[in-house]
């Protein structure tokens, strides 16, 4: 395997303001609370969810502390067909170095969405957050021509395999070179205790065109 480095600090993850910051997690104080709370809203009605907690080692239920419940959900709520590299069944947490590659990230995904609405233009309203990453992450930046198969745009049958190897491993998660941003640098964490001082800053207005390499990224004033 690759070698292992920190992850840069501070990294940065935008969500969309169209799902709330719902405090679950941040006021529970025991693991017993935390399963209490989750029945008493109805988390674990949901098969997936509760399929997915099953598989989140007790020790990785993070709570108690702020914005724990943006981590949670980021494991708990992903993707049924997963991402990169985490398959359907666990979530992990994506961030980016900056800010911009953060916006790159979220552009790509809403062009397409212009693309297969034959939309002339869309525009989304983020949140940020920024947030501090321990451990150590399998650094496998600069690899694109040696790793062609985990950086398909096209595929992430190789990239999940390898994600979730790592995952297993004793590595904390993954640095990535971003392929929507030259130069941009992307972690993937997938131990939810070692994601903290996550703080959520200014609310952004994202815009795309389905023919347009540009990113349009508006500070809204007073967030949403």
């Amino acid at each position: 395997m690759s070698k292992l480095e920190p992850a840069p600090h501070p990294t940065f993850r935008l969500i969309p303001s169209r799902f709330p910051p719902i405090g679950l997690f941040d006021t529970v104080s025991t693991a017993a609370d935390m399963e209490a709370v989750m029945e008493l809203v109805g988390w674990t009605n949901d098969r997936l969810v509760a399929d997915r907690i099953a598989r989140l080692p007790v020790t990785e239920r993070v709570y108690g502390r702020a914005n724990s419940s943006i981590v949670m959900a980021a494991f708990l709520h992903a993707q049924p067909g997963g991402a990169r590299f985490n398959a359907g069944e666990l979530g992990a947490w994506y961030a980016s170095a900056t800010l911009a590659t953060a916006a790159a990230e979220v552009g790509h995904h809403l062009r397409r969405e212009a693309v297969s609405r034959s939309l002339s233009k869309i525009s989304r309203t983020y949140r940020a957050y920024s947030a501090r990453l321990e451990g150590e992450f399998v650094q496998i930046c600069g690899k694109q021509k040696e790793m062609p198969e985990v950086y398909a745009s096209d595929s992430y049958a190789a990239s999940q395999a390898f994600g979730e190897s790592v995952r297993q491993s004793e590595a904390d998660g993954i640095l990535y070179d971003s392929v929507r941003l030259a130069g941009g640098v992307n972690i993937v964490a997938f131990r939810p205790s070692k994601i903290l001082d996550i703080l959520q800053t200014d609310h952004f207005e994202v815009t795309v065109w389905p023919d347009r390499r540009t990113i349009d990224l508006r500070r809204i004033n007073g967030g949403e």
